[in-house]
């Protein structure tokens, strides 16, 4: 998985949104999963052998994004917000085209 960038990008986005602190368990138990999807569901797909499997765990993965850069707006995290529109643009491409790569 080192090569695949859009998962590098969203391990580090996971990563990064864990230093938050939200004193609210249920906001911040909703953030923790939905920002952790988007990681497991990329690391799905990428195993996934038919292109039409690797588009259905790659658009999870853009919905668990959406719903992560909305409670990054509720958070007003400008910075991972930006860091997070990178992504969705790999991710977009990424299921434009998922079966032209094959990370290791």
């Amino acid at each position: 998985m080192k090569n695949f960038r859009t998962y590098q990008l969203a391990l580090n986005l996971y990563q990064e949104c864990q230093k938050i602190k939200i004193k609210n368990a249920v906001i911040r138990n909703q953030f923790e999963r939905a920002s952790l999807s988007i990681v497991l569901n990329l690391a799905e797909g990428s195993g996934r052998l038919s292109v039409n499997d690797k588009k259905r765990f790659y658009a999870i993965a853009l919905g668990s994004l959406k719903e992560t850069q909305c409670l990054l707006l509720l958070l007003n995290e400008q910075d991972l917000l930006t860091q997070s529109n990178h992504l969705n643009a790999m991710l977009i491409n990424l299921i434009k085209s998922p079966g032209s790569f094959n990370p290791d």
